[in-house]
């Protein structure tokens, strides 16, 4: 397990990253374990790295700080313990010895944050199964603090947090999160988003992800498609997922694994509009979602859209076009960096293509890269059946009269004069140029949020089997999910810019100390003094802290 710093080429961004290195046969990969952050220059840089050093160390040991239920604490800082006298605040260290450290913080403010936006009422009728919803709210609040199988959460639970529950009384509750409760969720969603605009959500980002399974085996919702974590032996559930520009969510859905993306966005957008008003919102979806019934619908039910358009497969006529520089205007130049806009007619629509200079220069190196990579191995094996099952490496090769593999160095010119052009169809009538690309650059919110859901909240591999306990795994991730940015959203507006893993770091470091007098027989609390950070976020979320330390019980 390491540190990995991913550069992007031409710009000051760095992401790093908790990677482990995977044997598989004769072959060894890099997996992702924790994706921490991205730093835009070396102060943010060293500290992200620190952070995941930190990080990493905790992984390796197998362990996390201890996290205790706040609950009792809280109960007993609000209902003092009876008969205490100003003595038995009068100790003499030796006698004291710590018995344990808890983190409170998780249950402090991600734990008022979920009673605040409404979670405890999705379950059907709360108050008599006030069991389960409790259930719900610490499994919730175990995969922010450190994401697991429910199982190995439960364990956790009741090591850590103090927490005791039975395993079957978990999989009760995942059963309570049925339609009706997934339906009330997406609701809740909604509505807690659209209160922070003031009731008007006039953007919406639409992205589906593949979410996999450790099994082989299908079902009615489990089944093989195309998968994005190229896992094509494995049945997967198809994920859509909703967001503002912000990456607040608005909602999501789950589809049969051999469901077609472009065939999502459709139910998905009449689910949605036969629940809110959605008179003027643009919606904003990837490449994978044109197709001409999906547009023409968008059209028919007065949608705005901006649809990202695969260039290279329209008509020759369109692709001379598009790719004579004549037909570009400049919009402005940034340092290193050569910006046009065209704009072109697509089966009577607007088709906004963008040049980058500096993304063309990424493109060449990225493809000189793999041309390279190609020439050492034709160097080595040519035999056709290794590259054919490849489309990134048959794309740019030929088989010659004699059955022998080459490279075609016409495909690869030709590649070439693509380089730099990236577009978008749309009906937006009321946005120049400039906004519609600046609309669909939001689109990487949606990727960020799948990174999160994936990596910090670990999702995926998904564990269960029964199609009622999928739908329930997913619920309980996307709560997870909503805590996580609604958070991260206030701490933004009303402090700085804090990632999730760095909020969450905060909070584990919100911690009280169980000390016991092995002479007087008392239990103290004392609590830990709070980093700046941690601080802030005690304050946003409007919780007070006392940092006095108070007696327990006494025995």
């Amino acid at each position: 397990m390491f540190v990995r710093v991913k550069t992007t080429p031409n710009s000051p961004r760095k992401s790093v990253q908790i990677v482990q290195s995977v044997r598989k046969a004769d072959r060894v990969s890099q997996k992702i374990i924790r994706y921490v952050g991205i730093a835009h220059d070396e102060q943010e840089l060293e500290q992200l790295k620190d952070l995941a050093e930190s990080i990493k160390i905790k992984l390796e040991a197998d362990s996390q700080y201890l996290l205790f239920s706040p609950e009792e604490i809280a109960r007993t800082k609000e209902k003092p313990t009876q008969n205490i006298t100003e003595a038995d605040y009068k100790v003499n260290l030796k006698n004291l010895k710590e018995e344990q450290r808890v983190v409170s913080g998780i249950h402090d403010i991600y734990g008022s944050l979920f009673d605040e936006l409404g979670y405890k009422n999705i379950i059907k009728n709360p108050a008599r199964n006030d069991a389960s919803v409790k259930i719900f709210r610490d499994i919730v609040l175990a995969r922010i603090a450190n994401p697991r199988s429910k199982r190995a959460s439960v364990d956790m639970l009741e090591e850590d947090f103090g927490i005791s529950m039975d395993l079957n009384r978990v999989y009760q509750m995942m059963d309570r999160l049925d339609a009706t409760a997934i339906d009330k969720l997406n609701d809740l969603a909604y509505e807690n988003t659209a209160k922070l605009f003031k009731g008007k959500i006039d953007v919406i980002f639409f992205d589906c992800t593949t979410l996999y399974f450790e099994a082989f085996e299908e079902d009615e919702f489990r089944k093989m498609g195309y998968s994005k974590d190229l896992k094509f032996n494995q049945p997967q559930v198809l994920f859509a997922l909703m967001v503002t520009k912000e990456g607040l969510p608005i909602g999501y859905k789950a589809f049969e694994g051999s469901t077609y993306e472009g065939h999502t966005l459709i139910p998905v957008l009449k689910e949605l509009k036969k629940k809110y008003t959605l008179d003027k919102v643009v919606f904003v979806a990837d490449a994978g979602m044109l197709n001409e019934p999906n547009i023409t619908e968008l059209e028919a039910e007065g949608i705005e859209y901006v649809v990202g358009m695969r260039i290279k497969s329209v008509s020759k006529t369109l692709q001379s076009q598009i790719l004579d520089h004549n037909n570009y205007k400049t919009v402005k130049c940034v340092k290193d960096d050569e910006y046009k806009i065209g704009q072109f007619e697509y089966k009577g629509r607007k088709l906004i293509v963008k040049y980058s200079a500096k993304r063309a220069r990424k493109d060449a190196r990225d493809r000189q890269k793999a041309v390279d990579k190609l020439r050492k191995k034709l160097s080595k094996r040519k035999n056709p059946k290794e590259y054919m099952s490849n489309y990134g490496n048959r794309k740019y090769l030929k088989i010659d009269g004699n059955a022998r593999i080459e490279l075609n160095d016409e495909k690869v010119e030709q590649a070439s004069r693509w380089d730099g052009l990236h577009g978008v169809v749309t009906n937006a009538e009321n946005l120049c140029e400039q906004e519609i690309l600046k609309q669909y650059n939001h689109l990487w919110e949606v990727e960020n949020a799948f990174r999160i859901t994936k990596h910090d909240l670990k999702i995926r591999p998904v564990f269960h089997w029964k199609p009622r306990r999928v739908k329930a795994h997913i619920a309980i991730a996307f709560v997870s999910y909503t805590l996580v940015k609604h958070l991260e959203y206030r701490v933004k507006l009303q402090y700085k810019k804090m990632s999730p893993e760095k909020i969450r770091q905060c909070l584990v470091r919100a911690q009280t100390s169980i000390l016991f007098d092995v002479k007087k027989r008392i239990r103290y609390g004392l609590p830990s003094r709070l980093p700046r950070d941690a601080r802030k976020i005690y304050d946003i979320c409007h919780i007070n802290r006392n940092l006095t330390p108070f007696i327990i019980k006494k025995m």
